[in-house]
């Protein structure tokens, strides 16, 4: 809670601004307070999620986006009164205020209960044959690539090893042996690691029929070749509170058309919009699925995400996006791995 204080704003505080307070602290909040230093409402992870996927830009000012109507907490309160609150609402952050309502701090779960392994599996996709960067992956699949001075694939596993997640699984098929000779059991990470040969290549999703048993929670997959810091604890918490049987990490790609857009009538002209930027949502090759996902998994057969997710929307089954704003890297060609060579060792 020491820190708590490098997360004020104002309400008038820009998003953007408010995002960098957050990402620079561990509270993966923002409190927004007026003059007087009584809360006006707090700002999460989930809170700037919905308002990218609303279309709002990050100039907005966090009144825009931010909770309201928070739940608050007496500093004086005991603690177990106030972890039995956070658990009652299912609260990751609870703001602490003094006798007249001025806030006194911000109390995490974490801070709490302290870091616990997760029951969370994560697969990751090891196995592709990186054509796109022969020849370095000729003779070292592609997820063993160096960036800052480590493979790819060890900078991902470290960093689900650093948030509790403790049973991982690598698919694997290209130079295969190779991976399982570095990483070997996963002791040097305090991880398991299992592996999911493919005797075929099975795509990015049908590895997934290899697992050796049903998970008991949503488990966590992703592409081995990507570089992010994103926090998967907010991933796994908006999917459950998205009621999702499978959940895309998605990102923000513009495009601006590079010349005026004509809009007709018929053979009349209505306006001419110069140069317009046009905004998506692209699949970032993160996702949480739940248990019951899997069940629609062909045995052994070349399978695709968006293969599987197609599957569960024609079924009826809920799916979510969830944006991605954190630093992300798809190294997939040489262009990006030679820009990863650039950035990494900036953002780690």
């Amino acid at each position: 809670m020491e820190n708590w204080k490098d997360v004020i704003v104002s309400p008038e505080t820009p998003l953007g601004s408010a995002i960098a307070k957050i990402d620079a602290s561990a509270l993966q909040a923002a409190l927004a307070l007026n003059a007087d230093g009584t809360l006006a409402g707090i700002l999460t992870d989930g809170d700037i999620r919905r308002a990218i996927l609303r279309g709002q830009g990050l100039q907005i000012p966090v009144s825009e986006a931010m909770n309201r109507t928070p739940t608050v907490a007496l500093v004086s309160a005991p603690r177990d009164e106030i972890l039995a609150l956070m658990r009652l609402k299912v609260f990751h952050h609870l703001p602490l205020v003094d006798d007249v309502g001025r806030v006194v701090g911000l109390v995490t779960l974490d801070e709490l209960i302290g870091a616990k392994e997760r029951p969370n599996w994560v697969v990751l996709m090891a196995g592709g044959l990186g054509t796109r960067l022969q020849p370095l992956t000729d003779e070292c699949p592609k997820p063993l690539l160096a960036v800052g001075g480590r493979p790819i694939l060890e900078t991902i596993l470290e960093s689900f090893a650093e948030q509790g997640f403790k049973r991982i699984f690598l698919s694997v098929n290209h130079l295969a042996q190779m991976i399982r000779d570095h990483f070997g059991p996963g002791d040097r990470w305090g991880v398991q690691v299992e592996y999911l040969q493919e005797s075929i290549p099975l795509g990015t999703a049908g590895a997934l029929s290899l697992l050796p048993e049903r998970p008991t929670a949503p488990i966590v997959v992703m592409n081995g070749d990507l570089l992010t810091r994103a926090n998967f604890d907010n991933l796994l918490q908006f999917h459950v509170a998205q009621g999702a049987v499978a959940t895309m990490a998605v990102r923000e790609y513009d495009f601006q058309v590079p010349y005026g857009v004509v809009r007709l009538n018929g053979a009349r002209i209505e306006a001419i919009d110069e140069k317009p930027v046009q905004r998506f949502f692209v699949n970032a090759g993160i996702y949480v699925l739940s248990p019951e996902a899997l069940d629609h998994l062909p045995a052994s057969t070349m399978f695709d995400m968006p293969n599987l997710f197609e599957d569960l929307i024609a079924a009826g089954k809920t799916t979510a996006a969830y944006p991605l704003r954190e630093y992300w890297l798809d190294i997939g060609r040489l262009e990006e791995f030679e820009r990863a060579q650039r950035e990494w060792g900036v953002t780690s």
